[in-house]
């Protein structure tokens, strides 16, 4: 429970350094935040494979979990998104992550219904145990979204766009 504690308040000063640290534009002053999140949900078994894909995006091919998530979204598309723990959460190497690059993935609706995924460029993540650090990664990018994005959800997705996280609880 403790180390629980630990790990989320450095989280939140991570990523409230990712947000609001650094030198601000006026462009970025004037940036709208489309979806602000503090939690994710991985992958339940109900979702693995091709089961139950949201948004057209397939879930990992064994269930999912992670310690925290954390992360910003802006109109103009700058997603800033911080994983601790995302690890297998069945299987033989449950508790560990084996993948050593994310990416994430944007999903919104356009006006006329139309789903539109948007998905970043590959991000390091963190190997091994999340009890030794495995399954942290951290993403600063721009994703090109359509406007408006209705109805946004933001996925941390394989190297081949299954997804791992979503935001969610």
């Amino acid at each position: 429970m403790r180390k629980t504690l630990v790990v989320t308040i450095i989280m939140v000063l991570v990523l409230g350094g990712l947000l609001f640290g650094g030198q601000a534009s006026p462009a970025a002053a004037d940036e709208h935040t489309l979806l602000q999140f503090n939690t994710m949900v991985g992958v339940p078994p109900s979702f693995t494979a091709a089961k139950n894909p949201i948004r057209n995006i397939n879930g990992g091919g064994l269930p999912w979990m992670l310690t925290s998530a954390a992360g910003r979204l802006s109109e103009s598309g700058r997603l800033e998104l911080v994983v601790h723990g995302l690890v297998l959460a069945a299987g033989a190497n449950a508790g560990s992550n084996p993948i050593a690059n994310f990416r994430a993935t944007v999903s919104c609706l356009t006006t006329d219904g139309v789903i539109d995924n948007e998905t970043s460029e590959l991000f390091p993540a963190s190997t091994g145990p999340a009890s030794s650090g495995g399954g942290n990664a951290q993403i600063q990018t721009t994703l090109s979204l359509p406007s408006p994005c209705i109805a946004p959800i933001v996925f941390v997705t394989s190297p081949g766009g299954a997804w791992f996280a979503a935001t969610g609880r």
